[in-house]
C-alpha cells in the first residue's frame, strides 16, 4: 500500500476546493455533516441532501457560523435539497432539483445510511437497508453521474463499513422475504456498497471517464447511527466499543481522503490505520474477497439496475 500505517492526514491537508460542487446525502448530523463541514470551509458549494429539510437546512446554518473558512479561501455557499433515498420517486426529484439548480457536480458522496433496523420496506417494497444504504445511492448515482462524467477530479465516494467482511449477497432473498436478521441485512448493504464501488470503477476506467469511484469507512464513530440497535447492543457499544473509537470528525477524514487526496486513485478505499481500523487517521485499508468477486459486482449492478429503473451513461 502506498501510505504506512503512521501517515497522519488531517483536515488540513485538503486541498483548496473553491468552484467545486459537492452532494452530500445525510449531511445534517455525523459523519456527512462533519464532511460538509470541511469541503465548505475548504470554498466548495455543498449541497446537503436530506430526508429531512428543516434539519439539512439548521446544519448549513450551523456550518456557516461554526466554521469560518480559511483566510486564503472563498466562504462556500451550502444549500439543502430533500432526498429520502427510501423512495426512488425522491431519488428522481433531488437529483433532478441539483442538476437544474447548482450545475455541474465535481463530489458525490453516498454517506446516508440507516443501520439494524427493525424489518421495514422502502415506498418501493425494498428491504429499508439495502434500499437506503445500497439501491438509493445506486439511482442517485445513476441519475446525477452524467453532470460528473466531464468534471476534471470529480469523484463517486461511497461510505462502506468494516461490518462488510461479514457481509454475503443473498440474491435468492436480496430483500429478506424469507427471513429477516437486521445484522446480516446492515453487512448486506454494506457489502453491496463496495461492489458497486468496484463496479461503477471498472467501468468509468473503461469509458476513459474523468470520474473515478472510491469508498471509505469510519471505523468506530460515534454518530446516531446506534439508535436502532437492541437495548443489549447500545449498551455494548456506549460502554465498551464507543471508548476504542473514534469521534464523528475524525471518522469522516476517511470519506475527506477518498473526496480530495490528489493522490488517491479510483478503486481504492480508505479506512483508519489504528488497530482494528477502529480508530486512527485514514490509509489504504484492504476489502474483503467477497467484495473483489468481479461476476457477483455485476450480477449486483445488473438486479439493481432492474429495480430502481436506472441505467447509467457509462
Amino acid at each position: 500500500m502506498r501510505n504506512s500505517q503512521g501517515d497522519r492526514w488531517t483536515e488540513a491537508d485538503v486541498p483548496v476546493q473553491r468552484g467545486r460542487t459537492a452532494v452530500i446525502t445525510g449531511a445534517n448530523t455525523g459523519l456527512g455533516f462533519e464532511t460538509a463541514r470541511v469541503l465548505a470551509a475548504r470554498g466548495a458549494q455543498v449541497v446537503l441532501a436530506c430526508r429531512d429539510l428543516g434539519q439539512a437546512k439548521e446544519a448549513a446554518v450551523r456550518i456557516l457560523s461554526g466554521s469560518p473558512a480559511a483566510a486564503e479561501v472563498v466562504p462556500a455557499d451550502l444549500h439543502a435539497v430533500r432526498l429520502d433515498l427510501a423512495s426512488l420517486a425522491s431519488v428522481r426529484e433531488a437529483a433532478e432539483e441539483i442538476a437544474a439548480a447548482y450545475g455541474p457536480v465535481d463530489l458525490l458522496i453516498n454517506n446516508a445510511g440507516v443501520m439494524m433496523t427493525p424489518f421495514r420496506r422502502t415506498a418501493d417494497g425494498f428491504e429499508l437497508q439495502l434500499g437506503v444504504n445500497h439501491l438509493g445511492h445506486f439511482a442517485l448515482t445513476g441519475l446525477l453521474l452524467g453532470r460528473m462524467l466531464g468534471r476534471e477530479g470529480s469523484r463517486v465516494v461511497t461510505v462502506s463499513s468494516n461490518g462488510h467482511k461479514s457481509g454475503r449477497i443473498d440474491f435468492d432473498d436480496l430483500q429478506s422475504q424469507r427471513r429477516y436478521r437486521r445484522m446480516a441485512a446492515y453487512y448486506q448493504s454494506k457489502l453491496a456498497n463496495l461492489m458497486f464501488t468496484y463496479e461503477l470503477q471498472r467501468r468509468l476506467a473503461a469509458a476513459q471517464a474523468q470520474t473515478q469511484a472510491l469508498a471509505a469507512h469510519p471505523g468506530k464513530a460515534r454518530t446516531k447511527l446506534i439508535r436502532y440497535l437492541p437495548a443489549w447492543m447500545r449498551w455494548e457499544d456506549l460502554v465498551i466499543e464507543q471508548p476504542l473509537g473514534q469521534s464523528a470528525a475524525m471518522g469522516a477524514r476517511a470519506t475527506l481522503r477518498a473526496a480530495a487526496d490528489p493522490a488517491a486513485c479510483g478503486g481504492e478505499y480508505y479506512g483508519p490505520g489504528g488497530r482494528g481500523e477502529l480508530r486512527g487517521h485514514p490509509r489504504l485499508v484492504a476489502s474483503s474477497e467477497r467484495a473483489r468477486d468481479v461476476e457477483a459486482q455485476q450480477r449486483l449492478w445488473r438486479e439493481s439496475e432492474r429495480l430502481t429503473g436506472v441505467s447509467y451513461p457509462v
